[in-house]
């Protein structure tokens, strides 16, 4: 896969790990995950991983 791809799929998967926790955490409203405490927790785990993945990809395009 290209690198530039990994690096985009991170990106965007940290971005939903914010809102999931914002959503959990109840900052961000209208949606059946606001104030449920499952999301808050696993938001940023998504955040966690989807920065590994962008890094992995980071270190792929600097490997050329």
């Amino acid at each position: 896969m290209k690198a530039r791809i990994i690096i985009g799929i991170g990106l965007l998967l940290a971005a939903t790990g914010i809102l999931w926790t914002l959503q959990g955490l109840g900052i961000v409203g209208g949606s059946v995950m606001s104030g449920v405490t499952t999301w808050a927790v696993i938001g940023p785990v998504v955040f966690v991983v989807a920065l590994v993945i962008a890094y992995i990809g980071l270190r792929r395009l600097r490997g050329r």
